[in-house]
């Protein structure tokens, strides 16, 4: 956790940085009142975003960091009342670097005659790439704080990874898993739900703050789905605003 820490806390500050020292400051209080979304303009936001966790509960000892893009459209002007009021984002997210950090264990393979394998080490760091095409989000514009703009959002998407995740099993002599097929997938699927905020540094540039709950499960595409019932992550990227 330590290590994805330090990541996602050196890219929001050498961003945080970058961009400082790239907009003089009296360009910076000219635009703080501004943001897209002014004048009933309906943007599209394209972004880099880097993002990590834990899993919680019987995966607390896993660990999430992730690297990608994220794009989206806002669909309709603003509506609703006072801090409520609001408009809506269907967006998505693609990230070609994903990770999760997981215990290393023994493991046997048995096939349907319970004739076992050697113990053989499973688990570990798993590598993939996750794809979420379903994000649907409420960007709260009546806050009147035009330069920070929170947003809750919902979605759904899937990863794969390079090995069936996550790992089951156990000790050499527990947990057996009969069948020669029998096993986990590497896809999964994440449900997932959160919210956050963007903070305008420019009319059209934003630096974004996230939490988020994540389930991960392979809905029983393996003979097992063990999953991971909830993970918190965090996220921290810079987005373009048309």
């Amino acid at each position: 956790m330590t290590r994805i820490i330090r990541r996602l806390t050196a890219l929001c500050a050498l961003s945080l940085a970058a961009l400082l020292s790239a907009a003089p400051a009296h360009a910076q209080a000219a635009t703080s009142t501004a943001s897209p979304f002014s004048g009933g303009h309906h943007p599209f936001e394209f972004g880099v975003i880097a993002q990590g966790g834990i899993g919680t509960n019987d995966r607390s000892d896993y660990k999430f960091f992730m690297v990608g893009g994220q794009a989206g459209k806002v669909l309709a002007s603003d509506i609703g009342p006072g801090i409520l009021r609001g408009n809506f984002e269907y967006g998505i997210q693609i990230f070609p670097l994903w990770q999760s950090y997981t215990p290393s264990f023994d493991r046997r393979t048995c096939d349907a005659n319970d004739v076992c394998s050697a113990p053989y080490k499973t688990g570990g760091t798993y590598t993939g790439f996750s794809i979420t095409p379903i994000l649907l989000r409420w960007n709260f514009t009546g806050s009147g704080h035009r330069r920070t703009v929170p947003w809750v959002q919902g979605g759904g998407g899937m990863i794969w990874t390079n090995h069936k995740y996550p790992a089951v099993g156990g000790a050499p002599f527990n947990g057996f898993t009969n069948g020669t097929a029998a096993n986990t997938s590497v896809w999964n699927f994440t449900p997932q739900f959160g919210g956050g905020l963007h903070y305008f540094i420019k009319p059209r540039r934003s630096l974004d703050f996230g939490a988020s709950a994540i389930h991960i499960s392979s809905a029983s595409l393996g003979d097992k789905n063990p999953g991971v019932n909830a993970s918190v992550q965090f996220s921290v990227g810079y987005t373009w605003w048309k």
